[in-house]
């Protein structure tokens, strides 16, 4: 089968798209046919966590298409079904952190650039009938993330006003969707005008750019829930913007990941600042319960063949994107 494969070189010189042996199937075990397969910064991450003198790596997450063979210990699926891939393994239940253990989709064990994919049955989930297969294949990753970020550790209600700084990314796409469906107000940023207005369309209320002063902008209202995922950037932008007593959620750092704290306002400002990651299996759950409700279709920016991978990193890396980018495996 063809693979985008990392081997020998650090970064995306070390991607090649080659012949790479099929996998087989285990008792509880379910082979994908994979029709579509979305990109995540964390796949540009992979590149330099899996080293150099390691084996050849199927890099990828996120995934939807056919199971195609069912190991014999499988009842709950069948050949033919059209399914997800739900790159958290290991994690069952909802929890406060991910159990010992937790590992995801694409390192340290083959990802879904591929063909076909084997996995464990409980990471396969029902396609959801409203979404293409691009859609679907660019889903879980990014969609459980954002569902745990506002629902699980930020408890978004409609009363909330939620600040999104750096929007177009997947992840922030889909909080921008989920918040506005609870009926919060939505206030975003990006540098690009762009950017900025395409939120607009999804519903954001209001769209400011990332180097403004914000409170400025704000015109001094103040932000209830602050989604964060820059880094050194914005971080203490997002402490001065946020109410007193207010919440950071943060799960990512796309700037330097360290940053300074004046923790004498931190701490008299009665400030909350949570992490979070991934997702459980339960929340992967309750997440495709929402989007099917509420019709929510993930925002596809541009599909890509997997032999233009360098090409797709490319432009996932210098974030030209709009939402999400996949790899479609169906021509």
């Amino acid at each position: 089968m063809k693979a985008v494969v990392h081997e020998g070189q650090a970064g995306i010189n070390g991607l090649s798209y080659r012949e790479m042996e099929e996998p087989k199937v285990g008792e509880t075990e379910v082979k994908v046919k994979l029709k579509a397969a979305g990109l995540n910064r964390r796949d540009i991450m992979v590149l330099t966590r899996h080293k150099e003198d390691q084996p050849p790596l199927i890099v990828g997450s996120d995934g939807a298409g056919i199971i195609e063979e069912v190991g014999s210990g499988v009842s709950n699926f069948n050949v033919g079904d059209e399914v997800i891939i739900n790159p958290s393994l290991g994690w069952k239940e909802k929890s406060a952190v991910p159990p010992k253990g937790f590992e995801i989709v694409g390192l340290p064990d083959h990802g879904t650039f591929a063909e076909k994919i084997v996995l464990p049955v409980d990471n396969v989930e029902k396609k959801p009938a409203h979404l293409s297969w691009e859609e679907a294949s660019v889903l879980s990753l990014a969609a459980i993330t954002a569902y745990r970020v506002l629902f699980t550790r930020g408890n978004v209600t409609a009363d909330d006003t939620v600040m999104i700084p750096g929007i177009g990314s997947g992840v922030a796409t889909f909080l921008l969707l989920f918040a506005k469906k609870v009926g919060a107000r939505v206030i975003v940023t990006s540098r690009s005008k762009e950017k900025q207005k395409k939120a607009l369309e999804l519903g954001a209320d209001l769209a400011i750019d990332t180097y403004s002063d914000w409170n400025k902008e704000l015109k001094d209202e103040k932000v209830s829930l602050l989604i964060e995922s820059i880094g050194r950037a914005t971080f203490n932008k997002s402490i001065n913007i946020i109410e007193r007593g207010g919440t950071i959620v943060t799960f990512g750092a796309t700037t330097e990941d360290e940053v300074n704290i004046d923790m004498r306002h931190f701490f008299y400002g009665q400030y909350n600042l949570l992490g979070s990651t991934m997702g459980s299996r339960e929340e992967m759950h309750e997440m495709l319960a929402f989007i099917e409700k509420h019709e929510i279709k993930p925002i596809v920016d541009k599909t890509f063949l997997p032999e233009d991978f360098e090409e797709a990193f490319h432009y996932l890396k210098e974030s030209q994107n709009f939402g999400k980018v996949t790899f479609s495996f169906t021509s």
